[in-house]
């Protein structure tokens, strides 16, 4: 069964804690143990085997940077920007870490285009499967202008998520509620001519429907949950998810303890949080919909959290097959199941990819 993940922060975990993503999960917390970055980050989820072990044949790999204005909280965080222009060297910087590493590495390749994804997915029908990337912007603000983002796609950015949670220059976010602006508006048509993926996890809701109804290209949103489960403007309406829907789009659960049960703490710790939880929050986006092709995985792992604050038995970017298990147990078919654990997104990524 093939795995795609539509979020990780990874580009971020590079610069940002200074990780090398061909080790192992395993390998990164020896490392870092007694160090800061557990207590900055989480318990290290992410690596090269341990998607290979997982059969995550696909990663949308975000490229991620805090504003200034959150970032001051968190002086160790070199993933900041107080203007365009620093937001666009440090975007940069985080696309030539994909680049790099599909580079350096055998097993890792970037995504570009229909062929890529293909290529990618055959060589898991062989003795030496890769793992492809394909990139996203998580926040548009690294675009210093709508005209310059030919610039990123010749580089290889395929989504775009307009705003991250404090908003951009392009529009309002979940704890920064704006509408599209002016320049948000015309981003969406460059992007309409190259027929990238609209991401929507992050936006303020407002800018979110003028964002549907404005783009005609493929939508999603990569990370986020059902707002029925966990009331907060981070998550999805189902009014929202219907939309969604609608537009052949899919949206990827995040199996984040706090995204899955109101109030979780890290002191109630992982056995709070079952996959049980993942499943029902699976479910309640197919019985919105009326069928289980619009909804797949999302991890955000490595991303503000660790295994300390996923659901029991989820330890790696390895274990997400266990959700797999999970949905078979509760009674959904094989082809659902497969369905979630990777080919809906397939769907929406050979559509933003030109096929």
């Amino acid at each position: 069964m093939r795995v795609i993940d539509a979020h990780e922060d990874v580009a971020w975990n590079v610069l940002a804690l200074g990780r090398d993503m061909q080790r192992s999960a395993q390998e990164t917390r020896r490392i870092e143990s007694g160090g800061p970055n557990p207590e900055r980050n989480g318990q290290c989820m992410l690596g090269l085997p341990n998607w290979l072990e997982g059969g995550v044949a696909v990663v949308v790999g975000s490229i991620f940077l805090s504003p200034a204005r959150k970032a001051s909280h968190f002086s160790w965080d070199s993933q900041c920007y107080a203007d365009a222009q620093e937001a666009y060297r440090a975007g940069m910087a985080q696309m030539d870490v994909y680049r790099r590493l599909a580079g350096e590495s055998e097993r890792i390749d970037l995504i570009e285009d229909r062929a890529g994804l293909e290529a990618v997915l055959a060589s898991w029908e062989g003795d030496s499967p890769r793992v492809g990337f394909f990139v996203s912007l998580e926040g548009a603000d690294p675009v210093r202008s709508p005209a310059e983002f030919e610039d990123w796609y010749a580089l290889g950015v395929r989504g775009v998520g307009l705003a991250w949670a404090l908003g951009s220059r392009y529009a309002g976010g979940n704890d920064a509620p704006g509408p599209l602006t002016d320049a948000g508006r015309a981003l969406l048509d460059v992007m309409a001519e190259f027929g990238v993926l609209l991401d929507i996890s992050h936006l303020d809701e407002r800018a979110c429907w003028e964002a549907l109804d404005r783009y005609a290209g493929p939508v999603a949103a990569t990370h986020a949950n059902p707002r029925a489960l966990v009331p907060t403007p981070r998550q999805l309406s189902d009014r929202m998810i219907a939309a969604l829907a609608e537009r052949d789009g899919v949206m990827g659960i995040v199996p984040f303890n706090k995204f899955l049960k109101p109030g979780w703490l890290r002191a109630d710790g992982k056995a709070a949080v079952t996959l049980a939880d993942v499943v029902a929050a699976i479910d309640h986006v197919c019985q919105v919909v009326g069928d289980a092709a619009h909804v797949g995985l999302g991890s955000d792992f490595d991303g503000g959290f660790g295994a300390e604050a996923t659901p029991e038995s989820i330890e790696t970017v390895a274990d997400l097959p266990k959700i797999a298990a999970a949905l078979t147990a509760y009674g959904y078919t094989p082809s659902d199941v497969a369905g979630v654990m990777g080919e809906n997104w397939l769907r929406v990524l050979r559509s933003a990819l030109g096929g």
